[in-house]
């Protein structure tokens, strides 16, 4: 590879140069092909990796683990109440110690000061399974997947309806670092975060992106060539789900946004999806849909990630 990223954490997408995220989609080309012809790739073998969870998961977990297990390593499950996390150890000293045992570690929770806390104590490289704040192989993937359907990513136009939660900001560095043109639509109160903003912003600028805040789903969709949304209410978020539903209702995709669009528009979700909320079964099961392609790549993007980091 022409970039070295071993012992490379991966945290953020702002935290990647653009040839790293261009390095780490060919990488996952050449990983997806080899799995479609039966070829063995197995540069992990013997090599271990703990998987935290502090919060649930099904694709997480699953691409992960299976993924390290084609590339010949092992894949520890721990789950909250398997580590000593909830009696009082801290996390600098769970990190020396998993340090001691494991060749790199993803990680799944709340906080993403967590997250960044474990990493500088850290002496392997760490992975952000998701947070909060930032959910940043799920977008390399989607990235991957946009490229893989449209050839380029350079100038496309995306779409992002729905809460600027932490899938709208690692989209935002996503499109930032390839060229991607981004409208995140959110209702009054429900932006991005304005630091994640400016960060992108910046990104941008190197590559020739935009990102430009909307508040008119109409607007947001005219000429997209991907329209993306996620659920209205993220775990741990429930107790404000009557007032969510409330402030989203106009933010749904159904049949007559995704007209709106470009004809050839690609609709997309980070999954789990709450049907009949932020999108329609005939959406997502429609023609222009690409959800369960994304999905599938989870396993690619992350071989790859762990193949050249670990």
């Amino acid at each position: 590879m022409a970039l070295d990223m071993k012992g490379k954490d991966i945290i953020s997408i702002h935290d990647l140069s653009s040839e790293e995220v261009d390095q780490i989609l060919d990488t996952t080309q050449i990983l997806k092909m080899k799995q479609k012809l039966g070829e063995s790739y197995q540069p992990l073998k013997g090599k271990t990796m703990g998987m935290i969870f502090q919060k649930s998961s099904t694709r997480t977990r699953v691409s992960f683990e299976v993924g390290m297990w084609q590339l010949g390593g092992y894949a520890l499950f721990l789950s909250a109440n398997d580590l000593q996390l909830k009696r009082g150890e801290t996390i600098a000293d769970t990190a020396r110690n998993l340090s001691r045992y494991l060749d790199g570690v993803m990680i799944r929770t709340y906080d993403h000061q967590d997250i960044v806390e474990y990493a500088r104590y850290s002496s392997i490289p760490v992975i952000n399974g998701l947070t909060d704040l930032l959910h940043p192989c799920q977008v390399l993937s989607d990235i991957f997947t946009i490229k893989e359907k449209k050839n380029t990513l350079e100038d496309l136009k995306l779409a992002y309806i729905g809460d600027g939660n932490n899938m709208a900001h690692s989209l935002m560095f996503g499109a930032a670092k390839t060229g991607m043109h981004i409208y995140i639509c959110s209702p009054s109160g429900y932006e991005p975060d304005s630091e994640i903003t400016r960060l992108s912003r910046l990104d941008a600028a190197k590559t020739g992106a935009s990102i430009n805040i909307e508040s008119d789903p109409v607007q947001a969709v005219e000429n997209a060539d991907i329209i993306y949304t996620d659920v209205w209410t993220s775990m741990g978020m429930e107790e404000e789900q009557e007032e969510r539903l409330k402030s989203f209702s106009r933010y749904q995709v159904d049949g007559s946004l995704v007209e709106k669009a470009k004809e050839d528009v690609l609709v997309m979700h980070c999954l789990p999806a709450h049907r009949g909320e932020e999108i329609t079964d005939d959406v997502i099961d429609g023609p222009h849909s690409i959800v369960f392609d994304q999905a599938e790549n989870r396993l690619h993007l992350q071989k790859a990630i762990m193949a050249l980091i670990i």
